[in-house]
Order: structure tokens, then C-alpha cells, then sequence
């Protein structure tokens, strides 16, 4: 329906190459504005609130005009959900520049910059930092066309290219930013100061004392947005009193304009037949993320004008401020002096949308929360998330921030929490007030429940079902006396399939990447189950997949992320695209998901593409701040290169604490390399080297040259052994914590530099001392089915493959260099892996994809949030016959139009 439509999404185009020559030049829309009987509100969009990710947004919506302020990670998955018009929009401002707030920016701009058939693009406003954002995005957005930005306010770093106001040191606040017929829109800026450094500037009247330690990223903005005066009522009477016939004359003077009496030799003016104006309403946007932040919020000169009692401005020029929302969180708004401040506005409508936690109640996502209730329903095994679920709250007591408490009712505001969509009506005037008709209703986890067996009936007994099997399965346990002669038949077979897999599927390869049919193959018996799951515990690998969708977020699948359990060893994330905090913190709940990031060991990301990495940051900034004060290394990032110079630039922006690993540096080959002669490069690389050992200075000359022939890639820049080595050292012994043996990256076909991934555990003793092999953990990535991931595939205890389109969509797959079910299927069948995992799903498959049953008799289908213990593998191909009987009415093309809907 899109594509008959005209509006189709068009990937050549974001990628700046849908046409020969310079990149497509993506014009900003262009709206004739309607200041007469304008509708006009301000509306909170949830984002981050249940899940404390991200700063929530809000838009300012006028009949012609929409602005949009903030836009964290999850912003278009929202806006899809609840059919919110992305392409309407035509400004975002930030309150701040950092991952918090501008997470789901550069998704949000590929989006737009591939609908339709000439590509959207909108305005980004912001403070000097933006700058820093604009340069990381240039690394993975290739078409600068369809970014537009502006800064405002002074440079941090001294550069004061393209900024409005005043020369640096100069006041420079409020900065008119936008100042049309229907809204004027300004600009103050908040900087944070710390105690000494307020003392230092008290005793000094320095005013650059206060400032020295700010950084980029510490700005915040106030924006305030004051609406045209209401004008009189409209006097017809009048009018055909002075001669004037009912017309176009009439809306000229409702607009300010004189104009000529029809029948008298006269000019009439609006004051002629209007009634008495009255002041337009204003708005304002508040972020005080810190404490630190509230010193120069009190001593803001410019916010005088908006004070009841402001003595130093005459009564006459006191602007009355209709509705404030304050983004800050909790524990900055509940403090005492902030709320003393906030009785500074009088009768001010004060909407507090910073994070609380009785905003955790309500799902933001409330499909994705309907599908993930129903599937906890049905198999809580593989579906545990805490769901929905309340939180305590503090009793009138609220946290500071350094985590006490005091008690503020002595100086509290009256004040509403914000709400999912809550609405403040600005226009009409006589609507003007809260608007609570569009806040969904609460989701109740019995009603989803009862209405799935309404629906299904069936499910009951599927549920049982499930249960009833799962109980009989346990810990694995195979006979400890299975003796020698086992083994080695299991070895042999072994052998045997990879001299069958390399000689059966290269053929097919080499012929446009297709893999045979695996119905066809039968090189191994997959009821089998491996040695490595012999009597396996629950506490020893958990995979759960965060995203399971491609290209963008949907309301039932995130983009994709998968995060590795390894319980007391740590945890793992293999690729992190926007989102993949917001879900950690669905799976966990907030305290466990800041766990999870604190114990993260490594992030592998498999290509440059930014549904695969767009919430890295997010990320890296968030475990900065959790072990800020904490001995910590910093975090290892394994990934294209292309995305070391994303991070490298954005690591201006914020503080990200991580080192950097190419992935082309750990091929097989290089790790082979490396772990040959491991004692050799930690002797070198220790402080004190035996110089006087020519011998083992030899040795280390000889295993520099294996390394650096194992890094030297045709047609790559040399590589530096003495830059990588240290890395490579790093990750060593990182894999030694985590309890791995090897970790190499396999390229793929996608695009360039595009990896797979291969994990294998070390092996164990079992209760008689006999070795057990460690289990294999392969993730392909996007890809086209291909000989090296097959091969790397072999024999893999778990294949976690990419299946974007169903089989009737082959050509597609081919051009788009991604993979079929089937196809997907058949590499992990020929490489004899012991379960496929299907992910990555094309949006246009809502809840589950199209699959033929036959192929499925060791394979899964991925969920959102689902959570597959490696003591389960055997059961996982038992659940999938259910999980099509949930969705059996549900197949079909409904998400890749609701997807255009919410953003056309």
C-alpha cells in the first residue's frame, strides 16, 4: 500500500546515493502559518518516563507549525505507537546536547530522509555543543543534506563559528530564536557551578570563575515560547457600522491590519472593531539537570520579567507565564530551593515531566507491553521480564542528589505530575487548562491476560503444555558413562561435516549467495544433544535479545541488541542499536539494568549501519556515570572503524571511558597469532623488559612479525603492533574474566566492514573429573548467506542469524545483501549448529515473520525481551508450534504501514 502510495522508503537516499553526482539537497518544508483561530497546545510525549533512559519530550503544536523539544532514544518508536506525525514536525530543540537528550536524533533523521519521494529533513536548534553532535554523526551519516542545524550561544572551546547572540563574555541571554505570526521562541542558558567554585566567585565577583569548569555537554537550556496577544472579539456590527462588507477584509483586520471602508471614504482599524486584547499565553521549557545548575537558574536576570513579584521590573511588563514543564529530575525539583523559585511564577501551571518513579507504572510502550504480557503468559520460561509492575514510593520524602532524602512539604509548589500525551491547551483561550483525554488508560496485567484467552481460548492449554515439558526437561543431564568410543564416533561426525560443508555450500555461495534446501541436508541428527550442555547450570549463559527488528524501531521490536549473560562473569552486548538501555531496563527494572552496565565486559558491533550501534553512547555515557568514583578499567568497544571515528568525536560531547578494538584486528587469524605467542608480548610490554636476553628479544621480534603479517590487511594502512598489541592484551584477559576461550570476528557480506562474531566458552570438569568443551556462540550480523560464516558456524551450540525477509522476497534479500528465513536456516544447518536463533526481522512483519514450519525442526523464532538460558536450547524448537498459534491472526504487512502512517 505505501509503495502504490509514492511513499516508500528509499535507503539509496540516506545513504546519499540515489542519484549520479552530488547528494540529494533535502529541502526543509515551508507551511503558510495561520495565526487566526490557531489551535494550540503543549503535549507531553512520554519517552524514557517508565524507564528514567532518556529526558521525556514535549511538543508545542500549532494547526500549521509543530515543535518538538528533546528527542532521546526511543522518540520515533513513541511517535509510531501513538501515531504521532513525525513529518509535521518542523523544528526540535535540545535542552541539552548529550546522549540523554538527543539519542534518538540521528535515527529519527535516516527516517525522515527516506520517506516519501523527495526525503524530509527538519530544523535542530540547540547550544554551542551541538556542533560536537553534528561532526559524530557526519561519521555514519553520509548525507549532510538532510541535517540542519543551529547553534546559539557562546562556544565552549573559544570557536564561535555560525552562532546567534552577542561576542563571547558578553550576556547573551534571552536569544530570539523563532519569531513568527504564531510563536516567538527564546533562548537562556543554564551553567552548572559547584560550591567552591560559587565560593571563589562570590569573593571575587568573577563571573569566569563560575564558568571554568564547564564543559561541553554541561550546558542546559531554557526555552521559552510566548504566544502572539489574543486579540478582541470580533464586532460585525461595527464593521457594517464604518461600511464593510463581510470578506477577506475582515481577517485583515483580525490580523492587525487597517483597511478600506467599502462604502465610506474612511480607513477602518482593528481597534475599531475589535474588543480588548489580552496577553498571549507563554510556555516554558525547563531543564535543570543538576543541582549544579540551580545556582545560576536563581540568579537569572532574564527570568525577572516572568516573576509576580519581580521588583525590578514595573507591574505593567510582568509576563504572565500560563505553563511551565520542568525536565529535571526529581531529585533537582523536590529540592527546597528549587521549589521556593517555582512559587516565583504565582499560579503557574507546573507540570513536573523529569524522572520519577511513579512514572514507572505506565508502560510508554504500551503494544510492545501487551505482546511481552501475552507472551509471558503463555511461556514465563522464556519470557521472565518484570513487566508491568509498581514501585514504592517515597511518602512524601524525595531523594537529593547525593541520595538522602528531606522532607520539602514545607516549601512544596502545587505541582501535577507529568502523564503519558498529557495535553495543555493554549488555544482556544477559553480551552486554555490540563487535558488528560488522550493519557492512555492503565495496563493491566489480568485484563491483557483474560483478553488473550478471549481471543485464543486454546492458550490455555498450550500454556500447560509448555509448562508440563519444561518441567520434565531441568538441569541437561547426559550419562556420565557415556565412554570413549561415544565420543569419538561424535568427534568423527564432526570431521565429517566440515569437509561436507565446505564442499556442499561453497557451490551455492559462489551462486548468488543461496544456500540449498535444508530439508535436503542431513548431515547431523540435531536431536543430539551437544556434550558441551552435559549437565550445564542456569548461572552459566543466558542470551536475551533486546531488538529483534531492522532499520528502525516498531512498536512491537526494538532494533537490534543482544545482550549476554554471563551471570557472575559478567555481560556482553553484541550490537546496541537506539534503545537497548530502555530495554535493559524493561528486563531488569532500573537498578538491575544499571547493574547490567556496570558489569559489562565488552560491546562487539558488527557494522557502521545505525540500527546497530545509534545507542552505544547511551550507553557508555551511563556506565561513565555509575562508576564515576570507582577503580575501573575502561570499557572495551569492538567495531568497524568507522565507528572509532563516531566515537572518537563524540568523545568531546561526553566523556565515553572505553577503549577502542577494530574488529579487522581480531580475525581468526590475528587472534591465533596473538594467543601463539601471548607470554612473549606480556613479557614485552611489561615495565621492565630483560633487555639482556637476546633470546627472547628474538622470540619477540619473531612473533611482532607473525602479528603484524596477521594485522596487515591488503589495501589497509600498515598497522601499528604497538598501538593494537596493548588491546589485544586487554581483551585477553577480559575474555579470561568472562570465562572465554577465544573470541574472533568474521567479515560478512553487508556492506563494508561488516563482521560476525564467534564466542566460544572455556571447557569444564564434570563431577568426575572428566572435560567437557566449552559451548560455541555464533552472531552473524547482517548479512547475505556466506562460506566464511558458515565455516566459522560449524558445530556451534547456538547460530544467532540475521532473517530480514521472508522467502518470497529473495530478490530483495539479494540487493539488499540481507538473508530469508530459509536461507538463514541453511547456513546454520550445513554448518551442523546445534540451534538457529532467528532476529532482525523486516518491520513489515508486525509480530512474527512469515516461516515454513517444515524448516523448523531446530530453530527459534527471536522476541523482544525474550531470554533463552543455554540449559533450554533443547527445548526451544518445542515452542515455536505455540508461539504461531498466538499470532496466527496476526501476520501480514500491518507495521511497515502503521510505521509510514506515524511518520507521514
Amino acid at each position: 500500500m505505501a509503495e502504490k502510495q509514492g511513499l516508500s522508503f528509499n535507503k539509496r537516499r540516506v545513504k546519499g546515493s540515489d542519484k549520479v553526482g552530488e547528494p540529494k539537497d533535502l529541502k526543509l518544508k515551508s507551511r503558510k502559518l495561520n495565526p487566526v483561530n490557531t489551535t494550540c497546545y503543549v503535549q507531553i510525549l512520554g519517552t524514557g518516563m517508565d524507564t528514567q533512559d532518556t529526558s521525556p519530550s514535549v511538543l508545542l503544536f500549532f494547526d500549521n507549525q509543530r515543535f518538538i523539544f528533546n528527542a532521546g532514544e526511543g522518540l520515533q518508536r513513541f511517535c509510531t505507537e501513538h501515531k504521532i506525525k513525525l513529518s509535521k514536525i518542523d523544528h526540535i530543540f535540545l535542552t541539552r546536547v548529550s546522549s540523554e537528550t538527543a539519542g534518538g536524533l540521528p535515527g529519527l533523521l535516516l527516517t525522515l530522509a527516506g520517506m516519501g519521494q523527495d526525503g524530509m529533513s527538519v530544523n535542530i536548534w540547540g547550544p554551542s555543543d551541538l556542533n560536537y553532535l553534528l561532526d559524530a554523526m557526519k561519521s555514519f551519516i553520509p548525507n549532510a543534506a538532510m541535517v540542519h542545524t543551529h547553534c546559539f550561544g557562546e562556544s565552549i572551546d573559544g570557536e564561535n563559528s555560525m552562532l546567534f547572540g552577542p561576542q563571547v563574555n558578553e550576556s547573551i541571554d534571552p536569544i530570539v530564536l523563532i519569531d513568527d505570526e504564531v510563536v516567538r521562541i527564546s533562548s537562556i542558558s543554564l551553567r552548572p557551578i559547584n560550591n567552591m567554585e560559587l565560593a571563589d566567585a562570590i569573593c571575587h565577583s568573577n563571573a569566569s570563575a563560575k564558568e571554568s569548569s564547564v564543559k561541553p555537554g554541561d550546558i542546559a537550556v531554557i526555552y521559552a515560547c510566548e504566544l502572539p496577544e489574543i486579540k478582541g472579539k470580533f464586532d460585525p456590527a461595527k464593521a457594517a457600522a464604518l461600511g464593510l462588507r463581510p470578506g477577506p477584509k475582515y481577517r485583515e483586520l483580525q490580523l492587525g491590519n487597517s483597511v478600506l471602508s467599502d462604502h465610506l471614504d474612511i480607513m477602518v482599524h482593528p481597534g475599531d472593531v475589535l474588543g480588548s486584547s489580552s496577553p498571549g499565553p507563554i510556555v516554558l521549557i525547563i531543564d535543570c539537570p543538576t543541582t549544579f545548575h540551580i545556582p545560576d537558574l536563581l540568579s537569572k536576570q532574564s527570568l525577572n520579567c516572568y516573576y509576580v513579584d519581580s521588583g525590578d521590573i514595573a507591574q505593567e511588563n510582568i509576563k504572565s507565564v500560563s505553563c511551565i514543564v520542568h525536565m529535571g529530575p526529581a531529585s533537582v525539583t523536590k529540592r527546597a530551593e528549587y521549589q521556593k523559585w517555582m512559587k516565583k511564577f504565582g499560579s503557574t501551571q507546573h507540570i513536573m515531566a523529569g524522572h520519577e518513579m511513579k512514572n514507572m507504572e505506565v508502560p510508554i510502550l504500551k503494544s510492545s507491553a501487551r505482546i511481552t504480557s501475552r507472551l509471558k503468559y503463555l511461556c514465563p520460561q522464556l519470557f521472565p521480564a518484570l513487566g508491568l509492575r509498581s514501585v514504592n514510593q517515597t511518602n512524601g520524602l524525595c531523594l537529593t542528589s547525593d541520595g538522602s532524602c528531606e522532607d520539602s512539604s514545607s516549601i512544596h509548589c502545587e505541582s501535577i505530575p507529568a502523564e503519558n500525551l498529557l495535553k495543555f491547551h493554549l488555544r482556544p483561550y477559553s480551552q486554555m487548562g490540563l487535558d488528560r483525554s488522550a493519557i492512555p488508560s492503565p495496563l493491566n496485567t489480568m485484563e491483557v491476560v483474560n483478553e488473550l484467552i478471549s481471543e485464543i481460548p486454546e492458550i490455555v492449554d498450550a500454556s500447560t503444555e509448555i509448562s508440563q515439558f519444561w518441567e520434565g526437561n531441568h538441569l541437561i543431564c547426559l550419562d556420565d558413562s557415556v565412554d570413549l568410543i561415544e565420543e569419538l564416533l561424535i568427534n568423527k561426525k564432526s570431521s565429517v561435516l566440515r569437509s561436507n560443508a565446505s564442499g556442499q555450500v561453497a557451490a551455492a555461495c559462489m551462486s548468488d549467495l543461496s544456500c540449498p534446501d535444508p530439508r535436503q541436508n542431513n548431515i547431523k541428527n540435531h536431536s543430539d544433544i551437544p556434550t558441551c550442555l552435559r549437565n550445564i547450570s542456569r548461572d552459566d549463559m543466558e542470551i536475551i535479545f533486546l531488538g529483534t527488528g531492522s532499520s528502525q524501531p516498531s512498536k512491537y521490536r526494538n532494533v537490534s541488541s543482544v545482550f549476554v549473560n554471563l551471570f557472575s562473569r559478567g555481560n556482553l552486548l553484541l550490537d546496541c542499536g537506539e534503545g537497548t538501555l530502555g530495554q535493559l531496563k524493561r528486563r531488569f527494572g532500573v537498578s538491575g539494568a544499571d547493574d547490567a552496565v556496570k558489569n559489562l565486559k565488552f560491546i562487539w558491533i558488527s557494522h557502521i549501519h545505525a540500527d546497530h550501534h545509534a545507542g552505544l553512547v547511551r550507553i557508555l555515557a551511563l556506565r561513565f556515570q555509575l562508576l564515576k568514583g570507582v577503580p575501573h578499567e575502561p570499557l572495551l568497544v569492538i567495531g568497524p572503524r568507522q565507528l572509532q571515528k563516531f566515537l572518537n568525536a563524540y568523545s568531546r560531547l561526553e566523556y565515553l571511558d572505553m577503549q577502542f578494538l577494530d574488529c579487522r584486528h581480531t580475525s581468526e587469524e590475528t587472534i591465533n597469532s596473538f594467543l601463539h605467542g601471548q607470554s612473549l608480548g606480556e613479557s614485552f610490554y611489561s615495565e621492565h623488559t630483560n633487555k639482556k636476553d637476546d633470546i627472547s628479544a628474538n622470540q619477540h621480534f619473531d612473533q611482532c612479525n607473525i602479528i603484524q603479517n596477521a594485522l596487515d590487511i591488503p589495501g589497509s594502512d600498515v598497522v601499528d603492533t604497538s598501538t593494537v598489541l596493548p588491546v589485544l592484551m586487554k581483551l585477553k584477559a577480559v575474555l579470561s574474566e568472562a570465562g572465554l576461550e577465544v573470541l574472533y570476528s568474521v567479515p560478512v557480506v553487508h556492506c563494508p566492514q561488516a563482521f560476525g562474531l564467534v564466542l566460544k566458552a572455556c571447557g569444564r570438569k564434570d563431577g568426575v573429573g572428566k572435560f567437557i568443551p566449552g559451548w560455541k556462540l555464533v552472531y552473524s550480523g547482517d548479512t547475505r548467506p556466506c562460506q566464511a560464516l558458515i565455516d566459522a558456524s560449524c558445530d556451534a551450540t547456538v547460530l544467532i542469524h540475521e532473517a530480514t525477509f521472508e522467502d518470497s522476497l529473495q530478490d530483495e534479500a539479494i540487493v539488499r545483501n540481507h538473508s530469508t528465513t530459509t536461507e538463514a536456516i541453511g547456513v546454520g544447518t550445513m554448518a551442523g549448529a546445534y540451534r538457529i536463533i532467528l532476529t532482525h526481522f523486516s518491520q513489515r512483519y508486525p509480530k512474527i515473520p512469515v516461516l515454513d514450519v517444515a524448516h523448523t525442526h531446530n530453530t527459534c523464532i527471536a522476541f523482544d525481551l525474550m531470554s533463552i538460558n543455554l540449559a533450554d536450547l533443547p527445548m526451544l524448537p518445542k515452542v515455536l508450534p505455540y508461539l504461531k498459534v498466538m499470532f496466527r491472526d496476526q501476520m501480514g504487512l500491518e507495521e511497515s504501514e502503521e510505521i509510514l502512517d506515524g511518520v507521514l
